[in-house]
């Protein structure tokens, strides 16, 4: 059975339960979506973007809280009186607020890292708790009662059978929205964040735009989960909105799944339903009553993080026998969708000057890593950068990728200086590069690890990805993905995790993303480590065609027979300085390099 089936079965089950379920159970599965709706968030948030939030429960918060103040207060402002009291106006304004608040917070804490993040978010939602908690305006600790309950068509929805349709359909549309966006050039870029981002950003992603992107989307859901929880309440005070819930929260995450979209509402699930048998079990256990159910939590989380880190769902995922899992075929069916190829930049005159060094010099505190450093890479021509372990190699390679800045000196690239200019601003200008240590999302097909390096050439935006509008650019980012990687070799890889191939396969992996840029400089540091010899020939027969078709390439590499038979120059360095500079030739009787890089002259 094909998981759409599967889907849409669910989708019918769904459709069936307030027919046949008492209403008890009707009311849990509200609560069930409303959880779910906002650990899908955590999800694109935590799971997916790798920043962790405690503070999702305040955004629910303030969704409710704004509905609660325009529907129930008797005389509102002048200047928010055209609200009418109604529920949806009161949504869109909810939905505006979040969205300032959101991206304030966010321009705020997200440039923050390590712990410094989750403790930011544990400010904020505390902040904004004691605001509800408070404020007369918002009723303080007591709340706000007698909303109304919202209406649809003319009907009103006050009855838990009746939200239960809408919370559910909005529930499934934000996960088809989700599933979207992650399944999208925008996607791969936010998927990037976690573990890749020295690697997004050199491939043009604007990392933290799409951090600022998933904080957004995660802060909407929850206030659109806090709208449909006061509407089904009918009041509301602070303590759901807490930074107690904001744990629960991600419990559920954790539990489900915090890398899945259905491990949201698995979790969401197992949570509330867990709770409410544990409520009425452990007091009979213990002969007390307390909130013993958070003890046991706790150890549930710590053997999950044990047992399956990822949560349930994927483990739930494993057990489905092999034959029924089908890997997913990003790419259409051949002659099925015409997709426009790429367009593809004008590569430079044969000799044209592309990348030039002028006494460039890089200090870390009293080490000096590359000292007036001068070298220059023209197109049509492969330069090699050798030297021993410590030469300062990989460090110059960053200041010439503008990953690093030059303490001193500048670096010209096609005549314009690179100076104040980011790694993301020059792949925009047609500079490519691999890393020394391989940098991928090894849980990510070779197919989309692949087409991030295209990511400047698609211009599709979030609501276009969401709403599944990008289609045809996002064949083309494919197809030229597929493209490169049959250049290089790994065309029967496609749909494998990237971080199940051999490392010398990941290395060539990591050429073939650098081409789907469209570069006219590539600069590959030790392309043929970790490679079988036949690797190496078809390595250096495809760096000797990308020669031939005028692209300048220039490669740090240890392995000297590979270099001495494919270069055109080579410069070596020693102790961050250039020792020498020349032809293969010249370098391999140089009596400075025999010294340095050789152990020694004869």
């Amino acid at each position: 059975m094909k998981s759409r089936h599967l889907v849409i079965l669910f989708v019918v089950l769904v459709g069936l339960a307030p027919a046949v379920l008492p209403t008890f159970q009707v009311t849990l599965l509200n609560y069930i979506g409303l959880y779910a709706l906002v650990v899908l968030g955590l999800v694109l948030l935590t799971g997916v973007g790798g920043m962790t939030s405690f503070g999702q429960a305040a955004f629910v918060g303030l969704g409710a809280y704004t509905t609660a103040y325009l529907t129930a207060t008797d005389q509102l402002p002048a200047w928010l009186a055209w609200t009418s009291g109604s529920a949806w106006l009161s949504l869109l304004v909810g939905l505006v607020l979040t969205a300032v608040v959101a991206l304030t917070l966010g321009a705020l804490t997200l440039r923050l890292s390590g712990h410094y993040l989750p403790l930011g978010t544990i400010a904020w939602g505390i902040s904004l708790y004691y605001l509800f908690g408070t404020s007369h305006t918002l009723g303080g600790h007591s709340g706000i009662s007698g909303l109304p309950p919202i209406e649809l068509f003319g009907m009103p929805l006050d009855k838990g059978e009746e939200m239960f349709y809408l919370i559910w359909v909005i529930l499934l549309l934000a996960m088809w929205i989700t599933q979207n966006l992650l399944n999208s050039r925008e996607g791969r870029a936010i998927r990037a964040l976690k573990g890749g981002q020295l690697m997004a950003e050199s491939m043009g992603v604007n990392t933290f735009r799409s951090k600022i992107v998933i904080f957004l989307i995660s802060a909407l859901f929850a206030a659109l989960s806090g709208w449909l929880y006061a509407h089904n309440q009918r009041f509301i005070n602070p303590t759901p909105f807490g930074l107690s819930m904001g744990i629960d929260y991600l419990f559920m995450a954790l539990i489900g799944g915090v890398a899945n979209v259905w491990g949201a509402l698995l979790g969401a699930g197992i949570l509330t339903m867990a709770k409410e048998w544990l409520q009425d079990l452990l007091p009979l256990i213990f002969g007390d009553k307390g909130n013993y159910e958070h003890i046991v939590f706790g150890l549930l989380i710590v053997l999950i993080m044990h047992k399956t880190p990822g949560g349930l769902w994927p483990m739930l995922v494993k057990l489905v026998p092999a034959r029924l899992r089908q890997k997913k075929k990003l790419l259409p069916e051949a002659g099925k969708t015409e997709a426009p190829k790429l367009p593809q930049r004008n590569l430079p005159e044969r000799g044209e000057l592309i990348l030039e060094a002028k006494d460039v010099t890089r200090q870390f505190g009293g080490l000096v890593a590359n000292k007036e450093m001068n070298l220059q890479v023209h197109a049509g021509e492969i330069l090699a950068l050798i030297g021993p372990n410590g030469a300062g190699k990989s460090t110059m390679f960053n200041q010439l990728s503008a990953v690093d800045t030059p303490t001193s000196g500048e670096v010209l690239f096609r005549g314009a200086s690179l100076k104040g200019k980011s790694s993301r601003d020059v792949a925009n200008l047609g500079m490519s590069r691999t890393f020394q240590h391989v940098k991928l999302l090894p849980t990510m097909t070779v197919l989309e690890n692949v087409a991030i390096g295209a990511h400047l050439r698609g211009s599709k935006g979030v609501i276009s990805s969401a709403l599944h509008l990008e289609r045809l650019e996002e064949t083309s980012l494919l197809q030229e993905a597929e493209r490169q990687l049959k250049r290089v070799g790994l065309g029967d890889y496609l749909y494998e995790e990237a971080g199940s191939l051999a490392l010398g396969q990941q290395r060539i992996l990591e050429i073939a993303r650098a081409l789907c840029a469209d570069p006219c400089l590539l600069l590959l540091d030790e392309p043929a480590a970790g490679l079988r010899h036949k690797e190496k020939q078809a390595l250096a027969e495809l760096l000797s065609k990308l020669r031939s078709e005028g692209m300048a390439i220039l490669l740090v590499e240890h392995d000297m027979d590979f270099v001495m038979g494919l270069v055109d120059r080579i410069v070596v360095m020693e102790f961050g300085e250039k020792i020498a500079e020349g032809l293969p030739e010249e370098i391999q009787t140089n009596p400075a390099v025999l010294e340095a890089y050789l152990g020694g002259a004869d």
